[in-house]
C-alpha cells in the first residue's frame, strides 16, 4: 500500500484540511491512509489539549516508512531531555563556528582571507567586520540569555540591549586577545627548530588556531555567556584536536607543539612560557558529590602550571589542588597526582616516580595535596 501527496501543494492556513498527515503544534503528526484530513482536538499525553491540522506530505512512502516516522514521532513525546520542541531558539551552530572563522580574520589580518587587504582599505574592511560580528552575536547571545532564563524560572526584557552590550565588552578585549596570540606565534618559533617563519606557524600550527579561539571563548564565558564559548572551543577541538575547555585561564607564549590529543580542563591556571607536547591531559582527580550523590559542579578540580615548565607527550597531571613549580619538566607517559616544587624533573621509575631537582640533580619529595580532588 502507498500513501500519496498528489497536490504536492504547500500547507494551507491552520485548520484547513488537506491530504497528507496530522500535525500538532508539537510537532506530532499521524500519517492517514486516504480520503480528506480533517481539523480535530485530541488529549495527548502532554496533559494538554491541542489541535491537530492537516499538512500535505511531500514524499511517497510504504506504510512500512509511515511506521517508521510514526514510531519516531512517539519516541519524541515518551522520551524527555533530549527534545527542544516550543521553546526558546537555541544558538544557531552554523552560526557561532562561522564567527569564529570571522573572528580569525580579525585577529590575523591577511592570513584567513581569500584576497589581500590593501592597507589604505583596511579600516573600512575591519569596520565592516565588526559591524557583522555585532549584529550576528547580538541576536545568539540574546538567545542564550533568554534560554538560561527559561530553565530558572526567570524573565524579563531587554535580552537584546544586554546582548549587545556583552558582545561590544567582548570586542573591547580583541587587541588585548592580539598581543596574547602575537606571544604565542613567538613562543611557536622560538621553540620548534622546523619553524620556518611566522607565516607557517599562523597558517599550518594547529595550535595557533586552537589557542586563539579559545583565548576569545574565554572572554565570553569571563562575561558569564553561556553555551556559546563551549560551542567555540568544540569547534576548535573537531578542527585540531586539541580539547581546551573555555574556562581554563591561560598565560602569555604559551605553545602545545603537535597537539593532537591534548586536553586542558575548565579551571586549569597555566602561566607564562609554558609549553605542552601532544597526549597532555590537565584534568581532574575526582569528582565530589554532594548527599545525594549528584557532581557538585563548580569547584577548581584541575592544576595549576607555573611559568616556564614543560610538559612531554602523554602526561597526565591530575588535580585541583595539583601545582607543578615554575621552571619543572615533566616527562612521556607520567601520571601525576601530586604538586612538584619549582625545578623538578619527573620521570617514570618503573612504579614510582623519579623527582629530581633540575639545579642539584638531588632526589626530591612530591608536595603532599591536601583532600582528593
Amino acid at each position: 500500500m502507498v500513501c500519496r501527496n498528489r497536490g504536492r501543494q504547500r500547507p494551507r492556513e491552520l485548520g484547513k484540511s488537506v491530504k497528507g498527515a496530522d500535525f500538532t503544534a508539537f510537532g506530532r503528526f499521524r500519517f492517514i491512509s486516504s480520503g480528506v484530513g480533517r481539523e480535530k482536538e485530541r488529549k495527548l499525553s502532554l496533559g494538554k489539549r491541542v489541535r491537530l491540522h492537516t499538512f500535505p506530505f511531500p514524499l511517497t512512502m510504504d506504510c512500512d516508512q509511515r511506521n517508521i516516522v510514526n514510531a519516531l514521532v512517539d519516541s519524541y513525546h515518551e522520551i524527555g531531555g533530549i527534545n527542544r520542541l516550543d521553546s526558546a531558539n537555541l544558538p544557531s551552530k552554523r552560526t557561532v563556528t562561522a564567527t569564529c572563522e570571522k573572528l580569525m580574520q580579525l585577529l590575523f589580518p591577511g592570513y584567513h582571507d581569500e584576497d589581500p587587504i590593501p592597507a589604505d582599505e583596511l579600516e573600512m574592511i575591519t569596520g565592516e567586520r565588526i559591524a557583522t560580528l555585532v549584529e550576528t552575536l547580538v541576536v545568539e547571545v540574546a538567545k542564550t540569555l533568554r534560554l538560561r532564563d527559561d530553565e530558572t524560572g526567570e524573565q524579563h526584557s531587554g535580552y537584546h540591549q544586554q546582548a549587545r552590550e556583552l558582545v561590544c565588552q567582548f570586542l573591547r578585549e580583541l587587541p588585548r586577545i592580539r598581543h596574547l596570540l602575537q606571544t604565542d606565534v613567538e613562543a611557536a618559533y622560538e621553540g620548534d627548530p622546523a619553524a620556518k617563519n611566522f607565516d607557517e606557524i599562523i597558517l599550518a600550527y594547529p595550535c595557533i588556531e586552537a589557542i586563539a579561539i579559545q583565548r576569545c571563548a574565554h572572554a565570553l564565558y569571563e562575561l558569564d555567556v553561556p553555551l556559546i564559548p563551549r560551542i567555540m572551543t568544540e569547534y576548535a577541538h573537531n578542527l585540531t584536536g586539541i580539547d581546551i575547555h573555555p574556562g581554563a585561564t591561560i598565560g602569555t607564549h604559551f605553545f602545545i607543539d603537535h597537539g593532537t590529543g591534548v586536553v586542558i580542563g575548565e579551571t586549569s591556571v597555566i602561566g607564562n612560557f609554558v609549553k605542552l607536547y601532544h597526549g597532555v591531559t590537565l584534568g581532574a582527580r575526582n569528582f565530589p558529590k554532594d548527599e545525594n550523590g549528584r557532581i557538585v559542579k563548580g569547584n577548581k578540580r584541575h592544576p595549576n602550571v607555573e611559568d616556564h615548565v614543560v610538559i612531554y607527550p602523554h602526561a597526565t597531571v591530575l588535580g585541583g589542588r595539583t601545582v607543578i613549580g615554575e621552571r619543572s619538566t615533566i616527562g612521556a607517559n607520567v601520571f601525576l597526582r601530586e604538586s612538584v616544587p619549582p625545578d623538578s624533573f619527573v620521570t617514570n621509575a618503573g612504579e614510582k616516580l623519579n623527582l629530581l631537582n633540575k639545579v642539584t640533580g638531588e632526589s626530591v619529595e612530591p608536595i603532599e595535596s591536601a583532600g582528593d580532588f
